[in-house]
């Protein structure tokens, strides 16, 4: 720890007395603690680290940051806190202290930040929604209660657990080995969970298997994973956001879903688990354009939709567009029996012509060569018959025994 630094990160024009407060916390504990003034004033001397300092790392110079307009000049330093940020190789951890124009300045710059390394963020808008801060990383974010306005009883508590807690995180990091196996990311929704256990249980001696939930991030962090090499292999199961993207349900991928699959090249075994749905909260949010269609409450605060024929048709064609750019050894495995446990026979999603609409614009649109191939399985995706065919692509292009 002695050649590792935790930057504290914020507006030291505006937060100046909270950032030094954090850093002698953490300096108290022991560890160096550096405060970097991410203000858009090129003559801000708050901070360790001073804004011209980190300006130089924007792609366009500091020129680029320091322009005068407040919205460019705050867009313009996250990039250069990003820049700067992934140019250190002395990162112990990182704490950002902000309101919600500071929260979004840090909070790019963490989020690019390998998974485990620690990172903090203390907001006035962490108890609000904080998917865009956090994104698909590994951000704590506490609830700063009182604005960041200056020290008071309430500010100097919450901010000393913050400084606390970061130092705690970085002073008893977990350094995780899993021995000789490597890690595999796998996907899963609760409709492929059989599925999904079964390849567990037979991969899990070999490898260690990270599984993720399809509900939009999740796709996000395994790629992120994926980006990172942190993965040596994929088999994504579950499929089930591209038809949140499209159908504008709440549990969509981004328009980069499969793009890490693509840059990479990493060994990739797909199927289209629970494309069949599209999710939606509570039955009074589903749009009034869909109110007549196929719908089951799956709780209280989740509805699903069925998608139909022309909607399995576009999902089809979009993954398959997808795929077509992925250049490593890529299986997509077709279960004709039915994409989830809700779509099996006698069930409420059971559409044939739905999946068959899918698997024939898969087919018409992928690419196939001898290292990208579709391959129909006459079984449903939770049956026995299907995990085995999985397992043994995946086995294939992973060169396993």
């Amino acid at each position: 720890m002695s050649d590792r630094r935790i930057y504290v990160a914020g507006t030291c024009d505006t937060k100046g007395a909270e950032l030094r407060y954090v850093r002698d916390l953490i300096a108290a504990r022991g560890l160096v603690a550096v405060v970097v003034d991410v203000s858009t004033a090129a003559d801000g001397d708050g901070g360790d680290i001073p804004p011209g300092e980190v300006a130089r790392y924007h792609p366009d110079g500091p020129q680029a940051v320091f322009t005068g307009d407040r919205g460019r000049s705050i867009a313009a330093m996250a990039v250069a806190f990003d820049h700067y940020l992934r140019a250190r190789d002395d990162v112990a951890g990182v704490i950002g202290l902000g309101g919600s124009g500071g929260t979004a300045l840090v909070a790019p710059a963490m989020q690019a930040l390998p998974v485990g390394v620690p990172k903090l963020l203390v907001s006035t808008v962490a108890s609000g929604n904080v998917a865009p801060y956090v994104g698909a990383s590994d951000i704590a974010m506490m609830y700063s209660v009182t604005d960041l306005a200056g020290l008071n009883r309430i500010s100097r508590t919450v901010l000393a657990n913050a400084a606390h807690a970061i130092a705690g995180m970085a002073q008893t990091r977990l350094k995780i080995s899993a021995g000789d196996k490597d890690a595999i990311g796998i996907t899963m929704f609760g409709v492929t969970t059989q599925c999904v256990n079964r390849l567990v249980s037979r991969l899990e001696v070999r490898h260690d298997c990270l599984v993720f939930h399809a509900t939009g991030t999740g796709g996000q962090s395994m790629e992120k994973l994926v980006d990172s090499g942190m993965l040596t292999g994929v088999l994504d199961v579950t499929t089930t956001e591209v038809a949140d993207l499209l159908m504008g349900g709440i549990m969509a991928c981004s328009r980069d879903r499969f793009g890490a699959i693509a840059r990479t090249g990493i060994p990739y075994v797909g199927s289209c688990g629970a494309v069949d749905m599209v999710n939606f909260a509570a039955l009074d949010t589903v749009p009034a354009h869909y109110r007549d269609r196929n719908l089951l409450a799956h709780n209280p605060q989740i509805t699903l939709m069925r998608t139909t024929a022309d909607e399995n048709a576009q999902i089809g064609r979009w993954i398959g567009e997808r795929l077509n750019l992925c250049d490593g050894p890529v299986r997509f495995l077709l279960p004709l029996g039915g994409v989830s446990l809700l779509d099996a026979p006698g069930q409420v999603f059971h559409d044939p012509e739905a999946d068959a609409a899918l698997f024939a614009s898969l087919e018409q649109t992928v690419r196939q060569t001898d290292r990208r191939r579709l391959v129909r399985v006459p079984a449903a995706i939770n049956d026995d018959a299907f995990a085995d065919a999985l397992l043994d692509h995946f086995h294939d292009i992973m060169g396993d025994a």
